[in-house]
């Protein structure tokens, strides 16, 4: 038999690169387009609202924002501002969801002398921008308040976006291998230095400060502001051979559960170079205040793109490049779920 197709969430009008999930407002942010070439392929970001319906996720499309001639390729999510990459640039936006008023119940009376009741038309939508609110009722607008040039290479690209602990700060990194720190909401400049030699694939801010930062080169570094405090060791001690490079692929804290104070820093390794008969990525959980490895396990032969920690630090998501997800639990890196869908199921774990 052949595997069960998932239920489709969602469908966006142009090819997506970053997704957000705010649990508490139940919101999908997702974000993606054609960019700058005349394709027809417009660049937005879409605000779905999340529900569960039946035992089944669903999606609806609250609003859409239009990007103008830039695709987001990375997101991160503070309150209800967003930090978006945009080519070498970052934007940050205001997003505002209000509920109209219903009417009182004089106006709502009626009678069939007075004529039929009219529909309930939707919301205005933002002329300005492009934007569009799709469902009756709500008054959804999306505020431009900053952006800055993040990145200064040759072929300049933000490639990742975090914010700190309590959302005062913001860093960026891309291909031109540099760290920049930025306050929000000013996006003034607060800290800047080279992290790797290569361009930055990702990066973590923990609660203490300190910022994990991988990159092309092959290192995992952990820093203190600008000093570097010490790097991962996992090749040398990992389960593979030492003519098999591996490089970091990804990065990101969580909590421990049921530990108020534990850090767990989880990292995602893969082959550096694509090989005939590829050897398998590894999923590895570092000790958070030492940084030493706790334990590591394979992840399959699928090159891996993504790694997600949900909110209580319980689960993990990994995301493939062909688009298959698997889903572990984050204390022992056991699987729990493997599925050939997008990520309508990691998005219904970390509601």
């Amino acid at each position: 038999m052949g595997r069960r197709r998932t239920p489709e969430l969602y469908r966006a009008p142009f090819p997506l690169y970053a997704l957000r999930v705010d649990p508490s407002a139940g919101l999908l942010i997702a974000a993606g387009g054609g960019g700058a070439a005349k394709t027809g392929i417009k660049n937005g970001v879409h605000f779905l609202q999340l529900e569960q319906i039946n035992g089944r996720l669903s999606a609806s499309l609250l609003h859409s924002h239009d990007t103008e001639t830039r695709a987001t390729m990375n997101l991160a999510l503070a309150g209800n501002i967003l930090a978006a990459g945009q080519d070498a640039h970052c934007q940050l936006l205001r997003f505002q969801i209000h509920q109209q008023k219903g009417k009182n119940k004089a106006e709502k009376a009626g009678s069939k002398e007075q004529g039929p009741r009219q529909r309930k038309g939707a919301a205005p939508a933002e002329k300005k921008s492009g934007a569009e609110t799709h469902q009756e009722g709500v008054e959804f607008s999306v505020e431009n308040l900053q952006e800055v040039q993040t990145d200064f290479s040759h072929d300049p690209l933000q490639k990742v976006v975090c914010f700190n602990h309590d959302n005062t700060l913001l860093a960026t990194g891309g291909t031109d291998g540099c760290i920049r720190v930025w306050k929000v909401p000013t996006l003034e400049k607060v800290l800047e230095f080279k992290a790797h030699e290569g361009e930055i694939e990702d990066l973590a801010l923990g609660p203490d400060g300190k910022l994990v930062t991988v990159g092309w080169d092959l290192k995992a570094s952990v820093w203190q502001k600008d000093q570097l405090v010490t790097q991962l060791h996992w090749q040398e001690n990992g389960p593979t051979f030492s003519n098999t490079p591996y490089r970091y692929q990804a990065c990101r804290f969580g909590q421990v559960p049921d530990q108020p104070a534990g850090l767990r820093l989880f990292t995602v390794q893969i082959p550096h170079k694509r090989l005939r008969q590829p050897p398998p990525c590894y999923l590895t959980a570092w000790d958070g205040s030492t940084f030493l490895p706790l334990r590591t396990r394979p992840c399959g032969h699928e090159v891996i793109s993504c790694l997600s920690v949900s909110e209580s630090g319980t689960f993990l998501g990994l995301g493939t490049v062909t688009g298959s997800v698997a889903i572990y639990i984050a204390f022992s890196l056991q699987e729990v779920l493997l599925c050939g869908c997008c990520c309508c199921c990691v998005l219904g774990l970390l509601l």
